[in-house]
């Protein structure tokens, strides 16, 4: 198959594309800013340009990763995340549409499903968030774009026929937080695997899986997030005492974490529930918690991506620019 891979010089995109050609897929790469696996610099918001790839290229199949993201919230206008995150994903599930496609998968993000009152973790116990959870109230443009773009896959589908995976990644990216400095780097990210986090290579092997499994599917809707260890019930002990729940859990950890100079998290606030992908996609994570304490017990290299001078290409080109 032939698939259009949008976003293909950024973090998630070089990852994905050799996954796609060792499959026996040929890619196409399509991206504003140049990479080792982008055959075509152009936006998604340009119309023309996406049916011109489409038919040039013989293209079967989208899996569409690009969009600006969180940080560039502080880089763009409110405009550009529409131009980008909406009218992009239109213009590629209507020429999607027009080629006869039938399967087209796309990034989207858990930051969607954060409302401000979940974000300020005011209750008694850790939200619990699942495919189900709801109301969306996103709480910045990032996530009322990605939102939307949702909700037009669905449309495309209810339509068209058009079968439409949407995965909501946790995150996997390389760089520091923009907005958590503590616990400080790696330590950050470890203890995200209990709740929030996902390797890149994951993130990349969900998406393959979702374009073999669409037409299978129709339409569909799933967290991306390495499995948590916890269990619902659980819910308001990690918000009292999470060191507690978690050495329950993994009975070394503490030690481990102490001979790394590093912290446990002392409350969760939120659990992505990844359980839904694992069942309905027959999809396996190879990296957890779990697998994270192995590398601390055998003190090999950790599982994880952790670059805080990563920039993405993108926003090199726009400093160079």
């Amino acid at each position: 198959m032939h698939v259009l891979l949008t976003g293909s010089s950024g973090w998630l995109g070089r990852f994905v594309a050799p996954l796609l050609r060792a499959e026996g897929h040929h890619v196409t790469g399509l991206d504003v800013a140049p990479g080792a696996d982008t055959d075509v610099i152009a936006s998604v918001a340009d119309r023309a340009a996406i049916d011109r790839v489409l038919a040039e290229r013989g293209i079967e199949a989208v899996i569409h990763g690009g969009a600006l993201h969180k940080p560039d919230i502080v880089r763009y206008p409110k405009e550009g995340f529409v131009d980008v995150n909406v009218t992009g994903t239109l213009n590629l599930l209507e020429a999607a549409v027009a080629a006869r496609h039938d399967r087209f998968v796309f990034t989207s993000t858990t930051s969607l499903m954060i409302s401000q009152a979940i974000r300020d973790e005011a209750g008694d116990a850790a939200v619990w968030l699942d495919e189900d959870s709801g109301p969306i109230e996103p709480r910045n443009i990032y996530g009322v774009t990605k939102y939307a773009a949702e909700q037009l896959c669905r449309l495309f589908h209810a339509e068209h026929g058009l079968s439409c995976i949407v995965l909501r990644t946790g995150r996997f990216f390389p760089e520091e937080d923009d907005t958590h400095s503590h616990p400080p780097g790696v330590n950050l990210k470890a203890n995200e695997f209990l709740n929030r986090r996902l390797t890149v290579e994951d993130s990349a092997r969900a998406h393959v899986a979702a374009l073999a499994k669409a037409p299978a599917i129709g339409f569909g809707t799933y967290i991306v997030s390495a499995p948590t260890p916890f269990a619902r019930d659980e819910a308001a002990e990690l918000k009292r005492d999470a060191a507690a729940v978690i050495a329950r859990h993994f009975p070394d950890a503490p030690a481990l974490y102490a001979a790394r100079g590093w912290e446990l998290p002392t409350r969760i606030g939120r659990v992505y529930d990844s359980g839904r992908i694992q069942r309905e996609l027959d999809f396996a994570f190879d990296t957890g918690f779990a697998q994270l304490l192995d590398t601390l017990r055998s003190g090999g290299p950790l599982p994880f991506a952790h670059d805080p001078a990563y920039v993405s290409p993108q926003e090199r080109a726009r400093q160079s620019g």
